[in-house]
């Protein structure tokens, strides 16, 4: 098992070191009536008892029941006293949500494996309060209450329950939070949504993510390539909730940020001000570090504000999350570039982060590549975003098939022209978002896949005429990236064009790093370093985003800007810059044929995702107002609805937010455990029989066919219909009552009757 724990306990008052001897200690294998009273009697006598429990609390079946038999007395007014003497005998130990893995030895000496399951709240700090159930924004069925009721994942099993303490019911990370680079909790927003929660949604996606509106808007959304819900109809739009959310919560006039308390000395200087440099100036602002970030362009954002088109993301939204980072009490230098690593150090910064943007775009070394009229994918959207947009001919061409390129191809319609795509990729495998070049096509962008570029063409006068292309027959790249390109014979064509626009790749500019500054450059032109540490070659400097990963996904970038800042406040602070191993949590992955028999047991309506409002073609070709318009709360309900709750607790962390102990660790794991006894009692209670495999009954078909255990739960004071039989279909009092008694033994795979009842 990954990073579990492992054990080995001893315990009793007759054990020797040569094992000959039993051991004086037992273990009781089942917390119900049974398993209390015999562990009772042994503690009294002096032994040392390990009570083992599978649930959450001891109490068993015994703890449903409204009445005992045959005497008719209150089970729980018979059981609490056991209850409370087992909780408080000083030899007994109990251990809840608890199994047994394996038993080794022999009678007098044995060595027994547990296995105890994470609980997600510490016993030795919860005290019952319930604030935790009172926020907790997911339901499902109440098993002690036999389905009757709902309860929430944050839970305690019964009220009188032994012990005295919450559990959060969990399976594991939903997919969708595995996924993400960041490890957006997305399953706990959605939840939040549901709600009408908003401003506790946005705090659990700050909790990761500075910029979720900005993600609302561009992210790869990995998330939802991985949501289980894409096994039964479509994956829930993640993206799209998150930008609702985000968009809910900043129509209200905007509060500042409180500054981060400067606790450190030691200054820290980030190059570049963009979604990882920011994101790591945010993180050691909050560790306490005074943070100053320079930023050779006039604006701050980084691609974000210069390489990605306003009708995709607006100004204003880049501008507000950016404030809120810069709100903690973080220097912004504008205008500012970095020519000198050394004359950081020399003005008393003590670590340097290298957090530079793919600003410099690639020109292919093509005949004609330098013509008048030539330009280059992030100088033309720069230019653009900064109001200095360049003069277009009439009919442009885009050369590239990633989403740079689209956002060209989309940004020239908007600027009057005729616009054309020419790309290697065959039209189904081009390396943008199909949805993008879908979005071109409507907007009136021809699109010419499968095409290599041979040459410019001159128009005589130092301008260009247009692109010569072959038809591309077979192309790879190979184990560095060189391009091997076959074409098809006699089938050179030439696309004409007043302007072209070269969009085939983007690269971090790292001139600025001189050859002996001690700061290695790959091959691949990006910074080396330590994956683990993000720590480059020369002490005290790191490096992040697309100055060591090439051109990235903004949310690729927040994660190395989180990583880079945990690196950094470990050096500072002399600690090893090695990261300690995270706990290695189980996955929630569901099969198609599981979620099937769901849908065919009535618990999953399939329904596909509620679509994005977008602006009409028509409006949108000559403006750069923004294309979607998000989700209203009725279509936001609605798609929030469809998420499967795959992992049960969201995370949403409404829970750790509100406990006042510090009780709740989601990061909890199952660890196992070694006990040697000398004696074994088996107290593990009954099973019950499923009546839904006596069909004939019709219990699981009909709403008001119950079990005996279900009719206990109606009669007691403390269930879910506080002693009142209802009817499960409207809730209203019973007139009738028919009782089936002895089911689970009337077929033939029992050859005994259980006499209970007789």
């Amino acid at each position: 098992m990954p990073h579990e724990e492992r054990v080995v306990m001893v315990s009793g008052i007759r054990d020797k070191s040569n094992g000959s001897d039993p051991i004086g200690a037992v273990m009781v294998v089942g917390g119900g009536i049974a398993g209390m009273q015999a562990s009772l009697d042994l503690a009294d006598q002096g032994y040392r008892v390990y009570l083992v429990e599978s649930k959450s609390a001891i109490g068993g079946h015994m703890a449903q029941l409204d009445k005992t038999f045959p005497t008719n007395d209150c089970a729980m007014c018979t059981i609490s006293p056991k209850l409370v003497e087992t909780g408080q005998h000083l030899n007994i130990e109990m251990m809840v949500d608890t199994e047994v893995a394996g038993v080794e030895g022999k009678a007098g000496n044995f060595k027994v494996t547990l296995r105890h399951k994470p609980r997600y709240i510490d016993l030795t700090k919860c005290v019952g309060c319930n604030d935790c159930v009172d926020v907790c924004p997911i339901y499902l069925e109440d098993d002690f209450e036999e389905g009757l009721s709902k309860r929430h994942a944050a839970y305690k099993l019964y009220p009188q329950g032994v012990p005295n303490a919450y559990a959060i019911e969990k399976l594991g990370i939903s997919p969708c939070r595995d996924a993400c680079p960041a490890h957006q909790r997305a399953q706990g927003y959605i939840a939040l949504i549901h709600e009408g929660r908003y401003d506790d949604a946005l705090r659990v996606i700050k909790e990761d993510n500075p910029f979720p509106g900005i993600c609302g808007r561009i992210c790869n959304h990995r998330c939802e390539e991985a949501c289980n819900r894409g096994l039964i109809d479509e994956p829930i739009n993640i993206r799209a909730l998150k930008r609702f959310v985000t968009d809910k919560v900043y129509e209200k006039p905007r509060t500042p940020c409180e500054p981060a308390e400067v606790t450190q000395i030691q200054k820290v200087a980030i190059i570049g001000a963009g979604p990882c440099g920011l994101t790591a100036a945010q993180d050691l602002a909050k560790l306490g570090y005074p943070v100053t970030v320079f930023e050779a362009l006039p604006v701050a954002g980084g691609m974000l504000r210069v390489g990605v088109p306003e009708y995709r993301l607006p100004t204003e939204i880049i501008e507000r999350e950016i404030q809120d980072i810069l709100d903690l009490g973080i220097e912004l230098r504008l205008n500012t570039t970095i020519n000198d690593m050394d004359a950081l150090f020399e003005k008393g910064f003590e670590a340097v982060l290298i957090a530079v943007g793919a600003h410099e775009g690639v020109r292919l070394p093509i005949p004609g590549a330098d013509l008048e009229g030539v330009l280059i994918n992030t100088r033309f959207l720069r230019d653009v975003r900064l109001d200095n947009p360049p003069a277009l001919g009439r009919r442009v061409l885009v050369l590239g098939g990633g989403n740079v390129a689209i956002d060209c191809a989309r940004t020239a319609v908007r600027l009057g022209a005729e616009v054309h795509l020419a790309c290697l990729e065959p039209r189904d495998a081009m390396p943008c978002h199909a949805w993008e070049a879908d979005a071109a096509e409507e907007e009136g962008v021809t699109i010419y896949p499968d095409r290599s570029f041979l040459r410019i063409v001159d128009r005589g006068d130092g301008r260009v005429a247009g692109v010569e292309c072959a038809a591309v027959a077979h192309f790879e790249f190979d184990h560095e990236g060189r391009l091997s390109v076959e074409t098809v014979p006699n089938s050179n064509t030439i696309i004409e064009a007043d302007t072209v626009i070269f969009s085939v790749g983007q690269r971090a500019g790292l001139a600025f790093i001189p050859d002996d500054s001690g700061v290695g450059i790959t091959g691949q032109r990006t910074i080396a370093i330590n994956p683990n540490t993000m720590a480059a070659t020369r002490p005290a400097v790191f490096a992040a985003g697309d100055s060591v990963s090439g051109t990235a996904f903004v949310i690729e970038a927040v994660a190395s800007g989180h990583k880079a800042a945990e690196s950094i406040h470990r050096y500072l602070q002399g600690e090893d810059l090695e990261p300690a191993p995270k706990p290695d949590l189980p996955v929630v992955k569901f099969t198609r044929a599981e979620l099937q028999a769901r849908v065919e047991q009535g618990e999953i309506e399939p329904t596909g995702r509620v679509p994005m409002p977008e602006l009409p073609v028509d409006k949108r070709v000559d403006c750069f107002q923004e294309v979607e318009r998000g989700y209203t709360d009725e279509l936001a309900q609605a798609e929030a609805a469809r998420c499967l709750a795959c992992a049960i607790c969201s995370e949403c962390l409404s829970c750790q937010y509100v406990c006042g102990r510090d009780a709740v660790n989601h990061d909890m794991v199952e660890r196992y455990e070694e006990v040697k006894v000398g004696a074994i009692i088996l107290a593990p209670g009954y099973q019950i029989y499923n009546a839904e495999l006596s069909k004939e009954y019709g219990f699981g078909r009909y709403p008001n066919v119950i079990t005996a255990l279900q009719l206990e739960r109606l009669l007691s004071a403390s269930g879910p219909t506080e002693g009142h039989v209802l009817r499960p279909s409207d809730n209203k009092p019973a007139k009738k009552i028919a009782f089936l008694q002895c089911v689970g033994s009337r077929d033939k795979s029992h050859d005994y009757c259980s006499a209970v009842c007789c």
